[in-house]
């Protein structure tokens, strides 16, 4: 018969002992992004981390690859705090932020509360998610990462997979994410080096290059039988 192994939670500060040392270095990591990208249904590239906003420094500074807006990712490794709430405003209206991620260890029912009303009474572009994070490993395997979407802007849909759930997808929308399944699939068959995304349906796919200045997106035009690639360029480079 076969055996189950036993899932374990770690202490984030055994992986991550310094929250600006050792936690935001490696989110930042683009492979670290893409997990967190996946998970709340954005597509996100690194600006720079400890970017200093007036006499304060936010965490992680990222684009929205679909739209070139700001996101700020605030980093609490232990349960939420006022100072961070007030931070993240702070470090939001400093850059014209549109979406604000706050991780911590443990969302606390009046900061769930407060992120929820920011939802509800902020203008319809401007979004706020709270994120509690975990770790977690099988037995003796290596420590796996874990996001848990504690609040997210209102109707948000975070991926796909909710879509095809909800049984919403039309005709176009499944061979949109069809057609983009099929070129990951041919991506991670020949190895690249690319960091992937989980597709969407939509006439487009996001792939970063590494550098915030460039960034690729290859997109399909199903009434035209049209595929197209296309490359960004920003910043004194263009």
């Amino acid at each position: 018969m076969k055996t189950l192994g036993k899932f374990i939670k770690i202490d984030l500060r055994e992986f991550w002992p310094d929250e600006a040392k050792s936690f935001t270095p490696w989110l930042s990591k683009q492979e670290n992004l893409v997990v967190l990208s996946d998970e709340i249904g954005i597509d996100l590239e690194l600006e720079g981390i400890e970017v200093h906003i007036g006499n304060y420094k936010a965490d992680i500074v990222c684009r929205d690859i679909s739209n070139d807006q700001k996101i700020i990712i605030e980093n609490q490794l232990e349960k939420s705090n006022h100072d961070h709430l007030g931070k993240i405003i702070t470090y939001a209206s400093g850059i014209d932020a549109f979406t604000i991620i706050w991780i911590c260890s443990l969302i606390t029912e009046e900061h769930r509360q407060a992120i929820d009303w920011l939802n509800q009474n902020t203008i319809e572009d401007i979004r706020f998610f709270a994120i509690e994070i975990e770790l977690w490993q099988i037995d003796q395997s290596n420590p796996a990462p874990k996001f848990n979407i504690i609040c997210k802007p209102n109707e948000w849909v975070k991926s796909s997979k909710d879509l095809k759930i909800n049984k919403t997808l039309t005709e176009t929308k499944q061979i949109q994410l069809d057609y983009w399944n099929f070129i990951i699939d041919y991506f991670k068959k020949n190895k690249t080096t690319l960091s992937l995304r989980k597709p969407r349906p939509q006439h487009w796919y996001s792939l970063s290059l590494g550098k915030s200045k460039y960034s690729l997106s290859l997109t399909v035009n199903t009434m035209k039988n049209k595929l197209g690639c296309e490359i960004y360029i920003r910043g004194d480079v263009s």
